[in-house]
C-alpha cells in the first residue's frame, strides 16, 4: 500500500498529499517558475513540481530502451482513472484537451482560464479534489466553454477519435457534447463527491460516490456479493442480477472477448510486449504474466505477476495495474496506476539493513505473540528515482509497499520503494515558513531544522519496510483482512504502519545498525509531527466537517486516540489567538502508540469490523470547522502551495529499420500542459499538433 505524504511543518510528512484545488485562481494570482528549479508552475494552491532522474544517463542502452517502453505502457493506462472516478471524466478530458490543442480562434482570456482549470483537472484526474473528494468548479462560464469549443472546432479540433470516443465532426455534435457535460462541470450539487465515506442525505457510501465501480447500486444491493474479479471489474445490475464487467483487453485468439478499458489495455500490452524484449529473464516473466492478466482479467494471473514481480529486483523497475482500493468506498475495486523507477543505489544499501532485521522488529512489536510472524521472506527494498507516474499515482507518494495481496506477502515477501526523486522535489519546493507558523515553540522549530529530514526518511523506511510487512492473521481471516474490515481496512493498515514507525524509532537497534544519528532528537521530531499533523492537514479540507481520505483519517485517529487515552501526552493550547499542538510527554505518547498499535493488530488479525468502525468514527472522521478555518487563514498568509502535482521526465526514442530502439533521450517538460497533451495524443492524433 502506498503512503502518500503531505507537506507539514518540519518536513514532508506522513502518508497523504495530493494535488488539487480549493478555489480556482485568476490569472494574476497564478505563479509560474519556468526555471530549472523543482516548481515548474503554480496554479492557485497547486504547485507542479519536476521529477528528475539523473541516474538515467548511467543506464545501459538496453535498460534505457526498457525504460522507454515501460513509460509508454504507463501513459497507455493513464486515461482509465478519469473514467473510474466519474462517468463523465473521459469526455471532460477530451473536451478540455481539444480546446487547448487548438487555441487559434479561442478568446485569449477564456483560453487562459480554461488552461488553468485543465491543469488542475489533470492534477486531480478529474474535477474532484484528490484529497477531500469534493467537487471544484471552473473559473470560466458555460458560455465561455461553448464559444471556446466552437472556436476549437473551427481550428480543426474533434476531427479524430479520442480512444473510444467518436469524432465530433459538426457544430451540432460539439454543441450536444458541451450541453451533455454542463451539469458535470458547472453544477456543484451534481456528483458532489467522488468518494463519500461519510455520506449525507440518506444515501450510503456507494450511492453518494461519483466513481463508476458500482453505477446505480447501493450497499444493500451488494450485501453478500462475492467478486470473481476483485480488483478489475465494474459491478452492475442486469436483468435483476449483479454482473461484473471485467477490465480486460481480450485474448488474441478471441476465446476471451474484450471488456471494459480494452482500448487502453491493448495499447499497454503492445508497449509491455516491446519492454519484455529488453528485460532480463526474471523481469520478462513478470511482464508476461501482466500481459496475460490484462488480456484475461484473471485474478490468478495477477497473483502470478505479483509473485514474479516481488522476487525481481531490477534496476529499471515498474508497476502497472489496478492496485489500490482507496478510491472505492467499499474498499474492494482497484484504481489504475503506474510508475517506472531507477534504483538509487547508495540509499538502497541503508534500507536493506532494516529489511535484514525485520524479524527482530517483529518480535519487539507490542502485540500478542499469536499475531507475530515466525518466518520471514526478506523484502526487496530500494530507494528509487522516478521516471514517470501516471493514473492514480501521485508525486506526493514518498513510499510504497507492494503487492497488497496477503497471499503473496506471506509466501514471497514484499517490495518496498522509497521515492527519493519525489522527496527531493518536495523538499526543494517547500521551505521553513510552516515551522515558524505552526510549531509549538522554539525547541520544536530548532529540532525540525536539525533533524526533520532524517526523521522523515526514517519514518518512511520503517513504515514501508517494517510496518506493512509485519503481523500475522488468524486462521479466520488468513486470506486477508480487507473483506472483513471493508471500508475501514485502508485507514487501519496505514495507521498500523505509521504506528510501527513511531514505536520502533526509539529502538536502540537503529543506532546499532548505524541508521540514526541523535536518536532521541530524531524520535522527538517524528513525534512532534505526528501530534501536529491532525491540525495542519485541515488546511486542505475547505468545506464540511468530516475527513473522507483514508490516510488523513489514519493520522487524526492516531493523534486524537493518544491524546484521549493517555492524559498528559499530547496537548492543544492557544497563544496569541492561535491554536497549537505539542507533545507534552514523549514517553507517555509512546504509551499511546503501544496501546493503539496492539489494538489495531488485533483488529486486523481477527477481522473485527465493529471495533475498527468504532475507533475510526470516534477519532478519525470529525473535526471542528472553526479550527479548520483558522488553520486555512494562517496558511494562506504564508503564500505556500497546499497541493503538489508531478511533472514527469520525457523519454523519446529513435528506431532502426527493424523497429528496434536505437537511442533514447531524456528531457524535462517546462509546462504541465505540454505533458498532458502529449499523453492524450497517444489516443487522439489530433492533439499532436497542439502547442506542446
Amino acid at each position: 500500500m502506498k503512503p502518500r505524504f503531505a507537506v507539514f511543518p518540519s518536513f514532508v510528512f506522513m502518508f497523504t498529499v495530493v494535488f488539487s484545488i480549493c478555489a480556482l485562481c485568476v490569472p494574476a494570482e497564478c505563479q509560474q517558475n519556468k526555471t530549472n528549479g523543482a516548481v515548474v508552475e503554480r496554479v492557485g494552491d497547486t504547485a507542479f513540481i519536476r521529477l528528475r532522474a539523473p541516474s538515467f544517463e548511467q543506464l545501459s542502452p538496453r535498460q534505457q530502451a526498457l525504460a522507454y517502453w515501460l513509460t509508454q505502457a504507463s501513459i497507455a493506462i493513464d486515461p482509465i482513472i478519469y473514467d473510474q472516478l466519474s462517468a463523465y471524466g473521459l469526455r471532460q478530458k477530451r473536451l478540455l484537451e481539444e480546446i487547448l490543442a487548438h487555441p487559434k480562434y479561442v478568446s485569449p482570456a477564456a483560453g487562459v482560464r480554461i488552461s488553468l482549470f485543465a491543469k488542475l483537472f489533470w492534477a486531480n484526474r478529474g474535477n474532484h479534489n484528490d484529497l477531500t473528494s469534493q467537487k471544484f468548479l471552473p473559473g470560466f462560464s458555460f458560455v465561455d466553454l461553448q464559444r471556446a469549443s466552437m472556436a476549437a472546432l473551427r481550428a480543426g479540433a474533434f476531427q479524430t477519435a479520442y480512444a473510444d470516443l467518436p469524432p465530433l465532426k459538426t457544430p451540432l455534435d460539439v454543441k450536444r457534447e458541451v450541453d451533455d457535460l454542463r451539469r458535470s462541470l458547472f453544477d456543484a450539487t451534481f456528483e458532489p463527491m467522488s468518494i463519500a465515506k461519510s455520506p449525507s442525505g440518506g444515501q450510503d457510501v456507494i450511492q453518494a460516490s461519483s466513481n463508476t465501480f458500482y453505477p446505480g447500486l447501493s450497499l444493500a444491493d451488494l450485501k453478500g456479493f462475492e467478486d470473481k474479479y476483485p480488483l478489475n471489474s465494474r459491478v452492475v445490475k442486469q436483468d435483476g442480477k449483479l454482473v461484473e464487467l471485467v477490465y480486460r483487453a481480450g485474448t488474441p485468439d478471441g476465446k476471451i472477448p474484450p471488456g471494459l478499458y480494452a482500448t487502453f489495455l491493448k495499447k499497454a500490452n503492445e508497449c509491455l510486449e516491446k519492454a519484455r524484449g529488453y528485460a532480463e529473464p526474471a523481469q520478462a516473466e513478470a511482464i508476461g504474466h501482466l500481459i496475460r492478466y490484462y488480456q484475461t482479467g484473471d485474478y490468478a494471473e495477477w497473483v502470478a505477476f505479483g509473485a514474479a514481480w516481488v522476487q525481481n529486483d531490477a534496476t529499471v523497475d515498474f508497476d502497472n495495474g489496478f492496485i489500490e482500493v482507496y478510491r472505492d468506498a467499499r474498499g474492494a475495486k482497484g484504481s489504475s496506476q503506474s510508475f517506472v523507477t531507477i534504483t538509487d543505489a547508495p540509499l538502497t544499501a541503508a534500507m536493506k539493513k532494516l529489511a535484514e532485521n525485520a524479524a527482530y522488529f517483529e518480535q519487539k512489536a507490542p502485540w500478542d505473540e499469536k499475531y507475530k510472524l515466525s518466518t520471514f521472506k526478506m523484502p526487496v527494498v530500494k530507494a528509487v528515482e522516478t521516471l514517470i507516474e501516471t493514473g492514480d499515482f501521485s508525486v506526493t507518494t514518498i513510499g510504497d509497499n507492494l503487492p497488497n495481496e496477503n497471499e503473496i506477502h506471506e509466501k514471497y515477501g514484499s517490495k518496498n520503494f522509497l521515492f527519493t526523486g519525489s522527496s527531493r522535489a518536495l523538499d526543494e519546493a517547500t521551505g521553513q515558513a510552516l515551522d515558524q507558523e505552526f510549531d509549538a515553540g522554539p525547541a520544536e522549530i530548532e529540532r525540525a531544522a536539525k533533524y526533520g529530514t532524517e526523521a522523515h526518511d526514517m519514518l518512511v523506511a520503517l513504515h514501508e519496510v517494517i510496518g506493512h510487512g509485519s503481523g500475522k492473521l488468524s486462521a479466520r481471516v488468513s486470506g486477508g483482512a480487507q473483506p472483513f474490515l471493508k471500508e475501514y481496512f485502508s485507514t487501519l493498515e496505514e495507521a498500523r504502519a505509521d504506528l510501527m514507525a513511531l514505536w520502533n524509532v526509539w529502538d536502540p537497534k537503529l543506532k546499532e545498525l548505524g541508521l540514526i544519528t541523535n536518536q532521541e532528537e530524531v524520535a522527538k521530531a517524528m513525534y512532534d509531527n505526528a501530534a501536529i499533523v491532525d491540525l495542519t492537514q485541515l488546511r486542505r479540507i475547505q468545506h464540511g466537517d468530516t475527513i473522507e481520505e483514508d490516510h488523513e483519517r489514519d493520522r487524526q485517529l492516531i493523534a486524537h486516540y493518544i491524546a484521549d487515552k493517555v492524559p498528559g501526552s499530547i496537548e492543544q493550547f492557544n497563544r496569541d489567538g492561535k491554536t497549537y499542538v505539542r507533545v507534552a510527554d514523549y514517553q507517555k505518547m509512546r504509551q499511546g502508540v503501544d496501546m493503539l498499535l496492539a489494538e489495531l493488530m488485533r483488529i486486523k488479525a481477527e477481522g473485527d469490523y465493529d471495533a475498527i468502525k468504532a475507533l475510526v468514527d470516534k477519532y478519525g472522521v470529525h473535526f471542528d470547522p472553526a479550527l479548520r478555518d483558522q488553520v486555512i487563514a494562517r496558511y494562506e498568509k504564508l503564500n505556500l502551495p497546499t497541493y503538489f502535482a508531478g511533472v514527469n521526465a520525457n523519454l523519446t526514442a529513435s528506431f532502426d529499420g527493424n523497429g528496434e530502439v536505437k537511442k533514447v533521450d531524456i528531457s524535462y517538460w517546462d509546462d504541465p500542459e505540454g505533458q498532458y497533451l502529449n499523453y492524450g495524443a497517444m489516443y487522439d492524433p489530433g492533439l499532436a499538433s497542439g502547442p506542446h
